[in-house]
């Protein structure tokens, strides 16, 4: 059993009590703000604020403050009993501080705490994330003589939940059970949300298992955190039977329960599904909430059914459901990827018609649409910077867009403005930097970006490590690049089929031929199995060095361990005989090529028009059997 924090040596309580509190307005400032009140006011106030007191039902502060001041300076004062129930009113109005420094001041006049005022004291601790000073609370219930009952303990379970404390939740949950207090559905509906929460969804579920056994039964709310969970992990055929188990047991579904199912299948491309889960709701009179058509809008535009989603938009403006900036954003995005970018524009304007405020999310789509017209994108981009709503994503993809409109200087230039906005590149900013240099022929530049990268704390991975191999290979950097790979073995990072790809083309390219085939052999001696890229690296090296029998059986080896050749592999193979003038292979494997339904490349097409110069025979059968696959 573990060590709680109330066995702990504390200060006192009182001690404690102000640390906590901390600079909020003294306890007594609530004796003496508008002292005067009482004596001046009429009987009917009077009157009004007495009863105010007694029924707790104000709804702004100063009207509470007012009704305490009132009642205080009454004699006798009132018993534990009203001030417990104006206490926990003012917990319902999120007055947490405002709680605390109250409580201090019933206790100097010699109002005794109870049970009850003292969960109120832990219930406030642990949602101003002070849950150690709940559990000093909770140690002096001990002190003075009262006996904690299960909302102390559900409520200091949920203060570490809220403090991602969970195994210390759990240990306190099973702490709880063995001092003989019985958990209700309440309890376990918080442990079970922070089991949830925190990636243990097998353990919530045992815990739902046996809560039958300890005489509790599980409520909507307790499924409802369990399929939620259970679909996040993509196990939507386990939610999908907890969800018909939750119906046999008569407990009826709510709106947050199907809203956890339909984000599950939207998020496998179940879209059908997802309608007849939303349709299913409203059969049963539940009504889809903004989440419910957001989640689904943004399946449908990320599926490229746009008209769909415009359409399940409209349904949800119809029955009066208020989309929110996440709605706008999906369907924003949405119409960007299919190029809709004037309708894109016009839904925009409709957003902040409706009083919804773009956000940076709404700006980078808009951005990331724009950057094939680049200084449209930098305009948007600076209105962002000078707003300071810009974010590293923001520059990212202006980065890029420069990247790929080969304005590799602009780019430079906006990652250096990063550093002077206090914004810290991220791995995303220094690959795509570093692949532009590449190919833009400036790999000291690349290679300096990558020392950077290192030297300001960020980890290259597997995708870093691939990039550089892969640039340096193909700028004849072959002893760098193996460098770089013994580098990448000793930080525990395997090297994946991109990288062996790019060595043997790397090794081909400056002639070490037998290097790239020890290596091609290698694979296959740790257990791994080339994938397509890797064969069409060792084809092409074998092609060059006019090594074609070896190349033909490396090519028929592909089909016999399951790795179909693809488009790129049969005009490699086709270009090595051809270039070797054997035109016999060359067309047989043309026909075989047709008949797969792939196509002649402009490099292959070329070989052959060239080649049909003395012998027109091979043009012929091309034109023929692509005029037959097309037929």
């Amino acid at each position: 059993m573990m060590k709680m924090p109330w066995r702990r040596k504390s200060r006192s309580f009182h001690l404690q009590l102000q640390g906590a509190i901390g600079t909020i307005q003294s306890p007594f400032l609530f004796l003496f703000t508008n002292c005067c009140h009482s004596s001046t006011s009429t009987l009917e106030d009077a009157r009004f604020l007495t009863n105010n007191f007694k029924s707790a039902s104000f709804t702004h502060l100063d009207d509470a403050i007012a009704s305490f001041n009132h009642v205080f300076h009454k004699h006798p004062l009132p018993s534990r009993v009203p001030f417990n129930r104006f206490l926990s009113a003012l917990v319902k109005m999120k007055q947490y501080h405002t709680v605390l420094s109250m409580s201090k001041t019933i206790e100097l006049v010699g109002i005794s705490y109870d049970v009850c005022s003292l969960n109120i004291l832990i219930n406030c601790f642990c949602r101003l994330h002070l849950v150690d000073f709940g559990f000093s609370v909770f140690g002096k219930m001990f002190k003075f003589g009262l006996e904690p009952t299960t909302v102390t303990f559900t409520t200091l379970i949920n203060g570490l939940c809220m403090e991602s404390k969970i195994d210390k939740a759990v240990e306190f949950f099973d702490d709880m059970v063995a001092r003989g207090y019985q958990p209700n559905v309440y309890t376990y509906n918080v442990i079970v949300n922070g089991m949830c929460k925190f990636g243990k969804t097998n353990v919530a579920v045992g815990l739902l298992k046996g809560m039958a056994d300890r005489g509790c039964e599980a409520d909507v709310v307790t499924y409802s955190a369990i399929i939620d969970a259970l679909c996040k992990d993509e196990l939507v055929g386990e939610a999908l039977e907890l969800f018909s188990q939750m119906r046999n047991k008569g407990i009826s579904a709510d709106v947050i329960t199907y809203n956890g199912l339909i984000h599950g299948v939207c998020k496998l491309g179940q879209k059908n599904q997802a309608l007849a889960l939303m349709n299913e709701m409203v059969e049963q009179n539940i009504l889809p909430n903004v989440y419910t058509f957001s989640v689904l809008i943004d399946a449908l535009c990320k599926d490229g059914m746009v008209s769909e989603a415009q359409n399940t938009f409209n349904v949800m403006i119809q029955r009066g459901v208020e989309p929110n900036v996440v709605t706008y954003n999906s369907l924003i995005d949405g119409l960007c990827i299919s190029d809709q970018f004037k309708e894109a524009l016009a839904l925009l304007k409709e957003m902040v018609g409706r009083n919804i405020s773009p956000d940076v999310f709404t700006f980078n789509i808009l951005i990331d649409t724009l950057c094939s017209q680049i200084d449209k994108a930098r305009k948007l981009f600076d209105l962002m910077v000078t707003n300071e709503i810009a974010d590293i994503f923001s520059y990212n993809i202006l980065i890029n867009g420069y990247c790929k409109c080969k304005m590799i200087d602009d780019a430079r230039q906006i990652f250096d403005e990063m550093s002077h906005k206090g914004l810290v590149p991220d791995a995303v900013t220094y690959h795509t930097l570093i692949k532009a240099m590449f190919q833009a022929g400036r790999p000291q530049t690349a290679k300096e970006l990558f020392k950077d990268m290192c030297s300001h704390g960020q980890q290259p991975n597997i995708v870093t490590f691939s990039i550089m191999i892969d640039g340096l290979c193909r700028q004849g950097n072959l002893d760098e690049a193996l460098t770089l790979l013994k580098a990448m073995e000793k930080s525990q990072l395997k090297p994946n089929f991109v990288i062996y790809s790019s060595l043997i083309n790397g090794m081909c390219k400056v002639g070490k031929i037998n290097d790239a085939r020890e290596l091609f052999s290698s694979l296959f001696e740790i257990g791994l199995q080339p994938d397509v890229y890797v064969y069409n690296a060792i084809m092409k090296g074998l092609c060059q060095q006019g090594l074609m029998d070896e190349a033909y059986k490396v090519f028929k080896d592909m089909e016999k361990v399951g790795c179909l050749p693809n488009n790129c592999c049969y005009n490699i193979i086709i270009q090595g005989f051809l270039r070797h003038e054997d035109l016999p292979k060359a067309s047989e494997l043309i026909n075989e090529m047709v008949d797969k339904g792939f196509s002649a490349d402009d490099a292959t097409t070329e070989l052959v028009v060239h080649l049909s110069r003395n012998n027109n025979l091979i043009l012929r059968l091309l034109k023929v059997r692509n005029e037959g696959s097309t037929n």
